[in-house]
């Protein structure tokens, strides 16, 4: 399959109707940005807590017994019993976390800190770090994304995608652009959970697709399983790097991608200062990275192995 190198930084932008390219957009400097994952991963780990449910175990468990303490003398440890007489229950241990019908040890509560603060620059640096990902092939392939038939990384489509309203549609344009294969993928991936995950909502585990960035809205592809969308405006991490992992396939219309540049723009990325270093950036041409490895212009560089060491026997004094 075919990926064109960002040759002076150009990207093509594709017809929905017949997936020809029709015109070009210069590269937004955020995808030239360094790749910081472990601010990614630490960012999405803080972000994913703030949607948590408090719970709590209710705090009379394991207290309602008149239990006390017979106290010293007796030969018997000072935990509380239950009083009475005539029946098994009278003298048997309660309340402490060691008897039977007690409370657990350390009751949870609902005032624990479930929620987390994330520092502005830190939320920046991840959803830059997420978008620069997005563009390279590599790492795109790493996930798992099925982008054979695509023309090209990062996907750009003309404005008039947000125009139409029926899933049909939808569905015609994905196959326009060679995203069908990923979408059949998902469907054929979708599987019954196990465990008791069945009872609480999330009956299926269900895969994540490509990521629809648009401008106004894109009301054609909101049925289509595992497609999932955002608007350029509110851009978010969780849906860029699902679980953490960089590298989600991305649709971007052409408005939203043109607005790359006003919501994260980085001075001097195309300054001949960065140039060389912008240059190396490129997207790759093949991804057989074994015939990459072995081949004689990458071999011919590579120093040859280290000499074997010798081998001591051990000391016997």
């Amino acid at each position: 399959f075919f990926f064109i190198i960002m040759d002076q930084h150009l990207v093509n932008v594709y017809s929905c109707s017949d997936g020809v390219a029709i015109d070009r957009v210069v590269l937004p400097s955020v995808f030239l940005s360094p790749i910081r994952i472990d601010i990614l991963k630490f960012v999405h780990q803080n972000m994913s807590k703030n949607k948590r449910q408090a719970y709590s175990v209710n705090q009379n468990s394991g207290t309602d017994s008149s239990a006390k303490s017979w106290g010293t003398g007796r030969a018997v440890s000072r935990v509380a019993r239950v009083p009475g007489s005539g029946t098994h229950r009278s003298g048997q241990g309660a309340i402490s976390n060691m008897c039977r019908g007690g409370r657990i040890f350390g009751p949870t509560t609902i005032w624990r800190k479930w929620h987390h603060k994330i520092n502005k620059n830190q939320r920046k640096q991840a959803l830059v770090t997420a978008i620069a990902s997005s563009g390279l092939v590599s790492i795109v392939l790493a996930r798992g994304h099925k982008i054979d038939k695509v023309p090209e990384i990062p996907l750009v489509v003309e404005t008039s995608i947000e125009s139409h309203s029926k899933t049909k549609t939808g569905k015609k344009i994905l196959k326009t652009l060679g995203v069908c294969d990923e979408i059949e993928e998902i469907k054929k991936k979708k599987s019954l959970r196990s465990g008791k995950g069945k009872m609480r909502n999330r009956r299926f585990q269900k895969y994540k697709g490509p990521l629809v960035i648009f401008e106004k809205h894109a009301k054609c592809f909101r049925n289509l399983p595992g497609i999932d969308l955002c608007k350029v405006g509110n851009l978010n991490l969780l849906l860029l790097a699902p679980g953490g992992h960089i590298g989600r396939f991305c649709i971007w219309t052409y408005g939203s991608f043109f607005k790359l540049n006003s919501l994260f723009f980085i001075p001097g990325a195309f300054s001949g200062k960065n140039k060389k270093k912008m240059a190396t950036n490129n997207l790759l041409e093949n991804t057989n990275l074994r015939k990459l490895i072995n081949s004689f212009q990458i071999q011919s560089q590579v120093r040859p192995s280290s000499i074997v060491l010798k081998k001591f026997g051990n000391n016997r004094d």
